[in-house]
């Protein structure tokens, strides 16, 4: 755990300060519009088709519990991060919640924690770089996987390694684990279709959209903003 922290420390050091919505840091960028151009043709071909099929054969109640186990499942890495970052609340929330769902409903299909107050609190091994002082690095695009920053990607690795529920399967469970996070992210890209086919295929520059749509919501998440006017995210980034 102390190597892979001290990773993405010394990748990304110096902490964050409050920064512009819009400010970016790319010195990548055009290793960063190859990537962007290579996600976008394995959508085009791959996982659009894939969700529109996945969408419209598999019934609307079973891809929702389908996407609630995936949550479910996410749920241990969630807490071993409100940990990390001395969140106690947050940590014992996520608990309840893990617990209710897996037992009550039925492996997770099921969501009666929210009905009892035990709404997810959201984080991830990124944000636990960001709690210890890591800042948030140059904007980077990863292949299959999408926008991100150095920070975040550091977050990422050290995810692989210290997830709770990777860590306590084996096969073929951790099998099973993989296809459900997978069919999870198909059913999201049928669910939110509209909205990602408007970025990627309707926006004048699909890369700087996704870019900046990125680093502002991440921004907002981590409280690191600072504050300024409302941002248009579908304002054309190079108008004068």
């Amino acid at each position: 755990m102390l190597a892979a922290a001290a990773i993405g420390l010394s990748a990304c050091a110096g902490g964050d300060a409050a920064v512009s919505r819009d400010a970016v840091n790319d010195p990548f960028e055009a290793q960063n519009r190859r990537v962007h151009a290579f996600n976008r043709g394995i959508d085009r071909a791959l996982v659009k088709p894939s969700s529109q099929v996945y969408g419209r054969a598999v019934p609307g109640f079973l891809r929702i519990g389908i996407t609630n186990v995936g949550n479910n499942l996410g749920l241990p890495a969630a807490v071993a991060n409100n940990v990390l970052q001395g969140r106690v609340e947050p940590a014992a929330t996520n608990t309840l919640r893990f617990l209710v769902n897996t037992t009550f409903g039925l492996g997770g299909v099921l969501d009666p924690a929210t009905d009892m107050g035990l709404t997810e609190r959201e984080t991830d091994f990124g944000e636990t770089l960001h709690v210890w002082g890591a800042a948030e690095g140059p904007y980077v695009e990863l292949p299959l996987i999408g926008p991100s920053t150095v920070r975040d990607t550091a977050g990422m690795v050290m995810g692989v390694f210290l997830d709770p529920l990777g860590a306590a399967l084996d096969s073929p469970e951790s099998e099973y684990v993989l296809g459900v996070r997978v069919l999870s992210t198909i059913g999201e890209r049928y669910r939110y279709s509209d909205t990602i086919d408007s970025l990627l295929y309707q926006s004048a520059d699909s890369y700087a959209q996704a870019r900046l749509l990125y680093l502002q919501n991440r921004r907002f998440e981590l409280g690191t903003e600072a504050e300024e006017e409302a941002y248009d995210p579908y304002e054309d980034p190079y108008a004068q």
